[in-house]
């Protein structure tokens, strides 16, 4: 049985059927490697952090602010480390601050520190005066969190700092760095939390580089005019435009349980909705690995 690369353009069009068969039959998921990336972190990076804040807390006997913030400038892994023991993705920990501070931090900001660190694990900071606010509003929060332990919740409802370090304040968590945590302890809170998760969330812009370079390759090789966009660009559309949106990476992409990135061809349908300014498309959506290559062969039509 053929592949679609290795048949006629011809042959496809009078007979697809077989081809997409082809191309399903041969459809798998590789999810036991993954790229590093640029911003992966390294166990030893990691506890160096770990260590120098532990170091500032006395063993996280108290949490003074000054010197946790001046912790985190100096080896920046360590607000990793306060990440990961809040259990937040970096937007959630920046709304929580903002809740708490009142005032207003951006998540976009929150983002971009977090992948600065990342790619420079032991590089000290070097903050202008409002990015130390916003970062020392970042750490006070943890600081606060850590210190309060996870609040009593309705028996049907589980609280984000139900966690074993995090539960009952600073005793569980000094406890937790002295004793360490039970292997059984540790397994139930990778089920919850899925393994790598984070890293696959950080990477998931490599996993679909693979797909958009084949499509640009296809587009270039046919002269058709593309322009890729940026991560989280708006866009517009005239009404009656024929511009069709690959988004491996926007809304038409989900990752189900196994960690598989779905994607999605984002069709111009129903482009006016019948309100100024308001539009819409339709979502086509298959399957593809989570980092590997596939190509697909499907026709797809709008809806």
């Amino acid at each position: 049985m053929k592949y679609p690369f290795e048949a006629e353009f011809s042959d496809i069009v009078a007979a697809p059927e077989p081809f997409v068969s082809a191309v399903f039959s041969s459809l798998a998921s590789e999810f036991l490697t993954l790229p590093k990336g640029e911003g992966f972190v390294d166990y030893a990076a990691f506890e160096t952090g770990y260590e120098a804040l532990k170091k500032a807390t006395r063993g996280f006997a108290a949490l003074p602010r000054s010197k946790v913030l001046k912790t985190v400038l100096e080896v920046p892994i360590a607000f990793v480390v306060l990440r990961s023991m809040l259990g937040f993705s970096p937007p959630e920990w920046a709304y929580v601050a903002t809740q708490r501070h009142g005032s207003e931090l951006n998540q976009g900001f929150a983002r971009a520190l977090d992948r600065k660190v990342r790619i420079s694990p032991l590089s000290p900071l070097r903050p202008s005066p409002a990015m130390t606010k916003r970062i020392e509003a970042m750490v006070g929060t943890a600081c606060d969190l850590l210190e309060e332990g996870c609040p009593e919740v309705q028996t049907h409802q589980i609280h984000r700092l139900q966690k074993a370090d995090t539960v009952g304040g600073l005793t569980a968590l000094r406890n937790m760095a002295a004793i360490g945590a039970p292997y059984a302890m540790l397994l139930y809170e990778r089920f919850l939390g899925r393994p790598f998760a984070g890293h696959r969330d950080s990477v998931s812009e490599l996993v679909g580089d693979g797909l958009e370079n084949a499509i640009e390759d296809q587009l270039a090789k046919s002269g058709i005019s593309f322009r890729k966009t940026r991560p989280a660009e708006r866009f517009s559309l005239r009404k009656h435009s024929t511009a069709w949106l690959i988004a491996p990476n926007s809304r038409a992409s989900r990752r189900n349980e196994n960690g598989c990135l779905r994607g999605g061809i984002v069709l111009p349908a129903r482009m006016n909705d019948g309100k100024a300014g308001n539009r819409r498309a339709g979502v086509v959506q298959h399957t593809w690995g989570s980092g590997m290559c596939v190509n697909c062969a499907a026709t797809h039509t709008p809806g």
